[in-house]
């Protein structure tokens, strides 16, 4: 199974990450496990952690040339909002940035 492509994704915090793909479905992904690897130790900055943008094509989120994160791991690895969780994220989830 092919994952779904990025359309839109918010920092809320200065640890998640609201992602939404193709299909519609939002889901929220928390980078503090990542954060142990010395090559994401620039994302507990949180300036740098929400200057990502969204790879062309939506195949995943950009920091800069040494730190990324695919859609299959945002997808596989991110859990699914409820709708109440969407209700409460609506403005994070329905701006498209970068």
């Amino acid at each position: 199974m092919k994952p779904e492509r990025i359309v839109s994704a918010k920092a809320i915090d200065d640890r998640t990450l609201i992602v939404k793909f193709t299909n519609r479905e939002s889901r929220k992904y928390d980078i503090s496990k990542l954060l142990d690897k010395p090559m994401f130790a620039p994302l507990r900055n949180l300036v740098f952690f929400r200057s990502f943008s969204i790879e062309p094509g939506g195949y995943g989120l950009v920091w800069n040339e040494d730190i990324d994160l695919s859609e299959y791991e945002l997808w596989q690895n991110g859990i699914s909002l409820t709708d109440k969780e969407i209700e409460q994220y609506m403005d994070s989830i329905c701006d498209v940035i970068r």
